[in-house]
Parts: structure tokens; sequence; C-alpha cells
């Protein structure tokens, strides 16, 4: 019989629903587990339940009602196969680790998007197989118990990330008292003596090293200063908030684009009906790296703009360019502060700037090379 067949099909949606919302209440991942294994040994009357998450690809068991198996273990075999084919496993007799060769288990794997997220895994001694009235229901407590798991560890990483962003801030600050202190304190020393120097000497070679020295306190004096204020910048920024995207980015590449003749960037409004979560100064993240393409390309250069959902709670846009590209061996190095490329003429402080200002989001940044051999930069942010 199938499961809509049932004479209690209403009463056990009921029950599935209602377990659901309250899954997607759960603080914690280990709530989550124990809501999902109460649910099943409450509603199909099964008492060796063992729930299964998926995390960089790796399979760890999280709970089970089976005192054999403990949280943290290795899941059996009926549990890898569910997760490699992403489609429910039923196996019988020995196939399913039960000594009694009329038993049953029975695998549900679920995820969101394309994204795995667990594998929920039963067995029976007494049942010679699971039917559609067992499997259908198993499989929608699974969606329930996927989504719950998956929203709490979004919210495990965008507090890691404020956590990330709060530590990296102290290190910068503790940098900015040294160089504002300490190393601008001695240049200023530098330059005064050079420029005493400079009046005491007549060597017209003497006179051009004192104009080196002079030159290079005043560069290195000024770069202290961008650097503190950029610090100024990043402790100014508010908690992460719901924003609209698509406004944002409408008025960002108006500028953009105003603002430099060989920039042309394909962009459809419409695909970013978005709302994300990010701080006051988003725009910057986008202006940074479209004046990139615009400024780190001889000639005219076209910026596709994209979108991809890899999960319902991630959005990435992409920004990808038809210009001379990044190398891969700076593909990394390119978003530490300071850092820039050989043929650079800029500070070397402006991805710095995108990563630390999206990271501070609860997002991720990373460029590669696009279809048309430049560059394409990916910004990944939490949705709203």
């Amino acid at each position: 019989m199938g499961f809509e067949q049932r004479q209690d099909f209403a009463r056990q949606v009921a029950d599935l629903n209602k377990y659901g919302q309250a899954l997607n209440q759960c603080e914690s991942v280990d709530e989550v587990v124990s809501l999902t294994l109460e649910a099943i040994t409450i509603l199909f009357e099964l008492t060796d339940v063992t729930v299964v998450e998926v995390r960089d690809g790796d399979l760890h068991v999280v709970g089970s009602t089976n005192p054999e198996v403990s949280a943290g273990g290795t899941p059996g075999e009926v549990a890898r196969e569910a997760h490699e084919t992403g489609d429910t496993v039923t196996v019988t007799g020995e196939e399913a680790g039960l000594s009694d060769d009329t038993s049953a288990a029975l695998a549900v794997p679920e995820g969101i998007v394309d994204e795995p997220i667990c594998v929920i895994v039963v067995r029976s001694a007494s049942a010679e197989e699971f039917g559609d009235e067992v499997i259908r229901p198993m499989e929608i407590l699974a969606t329930h118990a996927a989504t719950a798991i998956s929203n709490i560890r979004s919210r495990e990483r965008l507090e890691r990330a404020r956590q990330d962003l709060e530590t990296r801030k102290e290190m910068i600050e503790m940098y900015d008292r040294l160089l504002r202190h300490d190393i601008g304190n001695d240049l200023q020393v530098i330059a005064g003596f050079a420029d005493a120097v400079s009046e005491m000497v007549e060597n017209e070679q003497a006179g051009e090293y004192v104009g080196k020295i002079e030159r290079a306190a005043s560069n290195s004096a000024d770069l202290i200063e961008r650097v503190g204020d950029l610090v100024s910048t990043l402790e100014a920024q508010d908690e992460p908030d719901a924003r609209d995207l698509r406004p944002l980015l409408e008025a960002t590449v108006g500028d953009a684009a105003d603002q430099y003749e060989s920039l042309a960037v394909d962009f459809d409004p419409a695909e970013f009906e978005y709302r994300v979560y990010a701080g006051d100064l988003l725009d910057s993240v986008f202006t940074n790296v479209l004046t990139n393409a615009a400024v780190h390309n001889d000639g005219d250069v076209t910026v596709e703009l994209y979108t991809e959902t890899p999960t319902p709670d991630r959005l990435v846009v992409g920004m990808a360019d038809d210009g001379s590209g990044v190398e891969p061996s700076l593909r990394e190095e390119i978003f530490e502060m300071g850092v820039k490329g050989p043929d650079s003429e800029g500070t070397g402080f402006g991805l710095g700037f995108v990563r630390a200002l999206t990271e501070s989001y609860g997002g991720t940044v990373e460029v590669r090379e696009s279809d048309a051999g430049g560059a394409d930069f990916r910004v990944a942010l939490e949705r709203a």
C-alpha cells in the first residue's frame, strides 16, 4: 500500500509537519539529531535509528539509538551507498547488518540543492523489507532534518566569521599602533635629519642620496596613514544586516561604468532580486573588483555579472572579465593585505580590503579563470 493510500495518511502528514516545525526551531545539530531519533521511534515504531551527517564530503555518525553505534563512528555500507548515489537504498538479509535473515535496512540521503547534508539509516529485525508507506514519510522527515542542520551550520559559519574578524581586527589594530607610534616616530626622525643634512652638504651626489631618503620616508609615512584609514573603516563596520542586492549593484555598476570609459558591464538587474546579509560597505566590495578590471587590463574590458545559488542560504555573485587574468600562483596571495601583482602600480590593499569586508559579513571571496580567459571573482554571501 502506498503512503497516500493509508487510512492514517492525513494524521501522519500532520505529525511529520509538526516535527518539521520543531526541527526548524532547534538551536544545535545535537537537538536536531535527538528530535529526529525521537520522531522516527514514535512515528514508525523503529528502535534502531542512526543519523549520519555529511561534512566536507565525509560521513560522520552524529547520533543513534543503537547502543553499538556511537557518535563520531564510521557509518555502515548502506549509508555510504545512499550518499554516493544520492538515492534511497533498501537492503535485506545479511546486507542489512543484522544477524536475522528476515531483516531489512533503509538509508535515506537528503541535501539542499546539490549539497548533501545527512543520511538517516533505520534497521529492523522483524521487517522483511521497507515499503513505500515507510520510505515516503521517512524522506519527508529527512528533508526537514537536512534543512534544520543546514541552517544551523550556516549560522555557525557566520558566527565563526565574526569571531575570526574580531581576532583579525585586534591584530590589525596592534600593527596599526606599532606603525603609527614606533615606526611613524622613527620616520619623522629620519625625515628631520635628512632635511638637516641636505642643508649642510654641497656635494651633488650626496644631495641626491638625501633626496632619496626623504622620499622613502615620505612614502612610508603615507603608507602608514593609508593602513590607519583602513583599520578605522573596518572598526566602524556594523553587524551584517539583510540588504537588497539589486539596487546596490545597479548603483555600483553605473558608477564604475561612468568612471572608466574602457569598462563595459554585462548586467541584468532582474537576475539579482535577492537579499543578503552585509554591512553598509558591501558596495565597496563590488566597486573594488569592477574598477580593478578596468585599471589592471590594457584596452577595453567587459565584465559579466552573474549569480549562483549553491545552497538555499548561500548566494554567489560572480564578476567574470575578458582581460589578462590572474596568474594561478597569485590567486590566493592577492587577497593578502599589501600584496599586488608584479606589474601593478596600486597599493595592494584593494583586494585585501575586499576579503576583510566579505568575511566580516560571513562570506568568502575567490578568483578563478573566466570562460573568456580573464579573471572571475566570486563573492559568496549568506542569503537573507
